[in-house]
């Protein structure tokens, strides 16, 4: 596969956090500036995130950059709204995509060396999915391939791809993620995020 892009996540409004988890701090950068640098990095284009909540804000934190910024309007219905409407912008900025990788701003241990990973063994494999396995599920970063885009689209509001990964498991390559696991959610998660990395920060 040749064009490849990345499909980043970031349009939640963090309730639990009670602040947007997409500008928390992790090795020097925030957790949106981090996966945009590591999916441009891993060669991803084109490299598009999806906003909602705090767009103008969390715009301004990728203001130098060549990510391709989606605003979804309808972010609180649901993620489904979010896969669809990035998925767009996805195609629209390269047409002859190949396929994107799906990921969100709160896994920050998710970097270029496993984006790569993912597009390697698809690679290797020619599956359709290639999904992260952690915690006795199949989950995101996960790739989807282009014969896939159509499912995406018709996601429901507030369905996530999971239903995609595990329709149909012949057409799926699992690869072992255990960084995918570091989900952050709520300020404790944070803080030991923050504590079992303390020297990276």
């Amino acid at each position: 596969m040749r064009n490849i892009g990345a499909l980043i996540l970031a349009a939640g409004q963090s309730s639990r956090l009670g602040r947007p988890k997409q500008l928390l701090k992790f090795r020097e950068k925030s957790f949106l500036r981090r996966i945009v640098d590591e999916a441009g990095k891993a060669g991803c284009n084109p490299v598009t995130v999806v906003l909602g909540s705090d767009c103008e804000k969390l715009a301004a934190e990728l203001s130098d950059t060549s990510a391709t910024i989606v605003e979804n309007d309808n972010w609180s219905r649901g993620i489904g709204t979010s896969i669809r409407s990035g998925l767009k912008g996805a195609i629209a900025a390269v047409e002859n995509l190949d396929a994107v990788i799906l990921l969100t701003c709160d896994q920050p241990l998710i970097d270029t060396e496993i984006i790569a990973r993912l597009i390697q063994l698809q690679s290797e494999t020619g599956k359709t999915i290639v999904a992260s396995a952690y915690a006795d599920t199949l989950g995101v970063p996960a790739l989807f391939a282009r014969s896939c885009f159509a499912e995406l689209l018709e996601l429901p509001d507030t369905s996530g791809a999971k239903s995609i990964i595990t329709s149909r498991p012949d057409r799926v390559a699992e690869i072992p993620i255990e960084a995918a696991q570091t989900d952050i959610d709520t300020e404790s998660d944070y803080e030991r995020l923050i504590r079992g990395r303390s020297k990276d920060l």
